[in-house]
């Protein structure tokens, strides 16, 4: 297994803590950096900016929205930083949800999976520098009766095919992503759950494409806050709001995948409730109602031996990127969170 980072968004006001972090990961041997895009901060930019200024890490998109961008550009996108960063550069993309989608991008949020599909089948055409075209539901390429002819990339990126990720959370998004990526970006995994909840949908739409889970990147994002295992009460309550805003308010009450993962994993009346709070504007009860259990076990809280404990069981479960977020109220304690995953994985045994 190894191990990753996330920036999260630029903008959150950590900007050059982002970037000294960056720098960080690079030397200890991380091997992968990911930036995050919403309705603020685009995610290109800030890999180029942290391409340009680290060695070996590797940069990915966690995600590029599909809503945001043309398939196309984005595998200019893709090709243009994998030759800027020396073949550095991972794709992950994702459908966004109903809000952003529709209220951002002007785009509707209707048969994610068919778009998603078409949307990698046109990368994919392009990255490998034919000439693009497609008939599909979603787009035509290049458009009929008019000046449009297939055209080629002209952008040689670094890599023959650069890794391209989905992220995914219901059972047929994952079996999709299986079928057609080669790798899942997976968020609040527990790795007790994370069979039933994620890789046996990975592994069918392996199977229906005639492959295994081998070279398959299964890659979850998991807080870090390091500290002493009494506290670990206290750290968990530093990720409430983030868990909140999640299970309850990330997206409508009827297409929130966040509240729907948490049910899967054995949390139905608790998601119902912390949802309800946080529609209603109750954020704070929102995120009392939710689990201590719930929070750790999507997370890495304690110390050392405690993260490495976690580490081995998210390995064994199946996990071979794992991405963390080192908490941390000041670029030193970020710093510490990102020296203490590498001292869990060397104690893990999995360095």
């Amino acid at each position: 297994m190894k191990l990753g980072i996330n920036l999260g968004y630029w903008g959150a006001g950590m900007d050059a803590d982002n970037l000294a972090v960056a720098k960080e990961a690079d030397q200890l041997g991380y091997s992968v950096c990911w930036a995050a895009e919403a309705y603020g901060s685009d995610a290109a930019t800030v890999l180029a900016y942290v391409a340009a200024q680290t060695e070996r890490i590797d940069v990915g998109s966690a995600i590029f929205q599909i809503p945001a961008r043309q398939p196309t550009m984005t595998a200019m996108t893709a090709a243009t930083l994998d030759s800027l960063s020396g073949g550095r550069f991972r794709l992950g993309l994702g459908v966004s949800g109903p809000q952003v989608s529709e209220g951002w991008y002007g785009v509707k949020f209707d048969k994610p999976l068919a778009r998603t599909r078409e949307y990698v089948e046109i990368i994919r055409k392009a990255m490998s520098r034919e000439r693009v075209s497609h008939d599909g539901a979603h787009w035509t390429l290049p458009l009929p009766d008019g000046p449009g002819k297939p055209l080629k990339l002209i952008v040689h990126p670094e890599r023959e095919q650069i890794p391209l990720y989905i992220a995914a959370i219901g059972p047929k998004n994952l079996e999709q992503t299986g079928e057609i990526a080669d790798g899942a970006l997976l968020i609040f995994p527990a790795a007790e759950h994370l069979e039933e909840t994620a890789l046996q949908h990975i592994r069918a739409g392996r199977e229906k494409a005639g492959k295994t889970m081998e070279g398959f990147d299964v890659c979850p994002t998991v807080p870090l806050a390091l500290g002493e295992d009494k506290d670990v009460s206290t750290l968990a309550d530093m990720f409430r709001p983030y868990t909140a805003l999640y299970v309850g308010g990330m997206g409508s009450r009827k297409q929130n995948f966040y509240n729907q993962l948490a049910q899967r994993m054995g949390y139905e009346k608790e998601a119902a409730e912390i949802q309800d709070k946080y529609l209603a504007g109750d954020k704070e009860g929102a995120a009392a109602a939710i689990p201590q259990q719930l929070i750790d076990s999507t997370t890495l809280l304690g110390s050392v031996d405690r993260i490495a404990d976690r580490m081995r069981a998210y390995a064994e479960a199946g996990v071979t990127t794992l991405t963390i977020n080192p908490a941390g109220l000041t670029l030193a304690d970020r710093l510490a969170s990102l020296r203490a995953g590498i001292e869990a994985m060397e104690r893990a045994g999995l360095a």
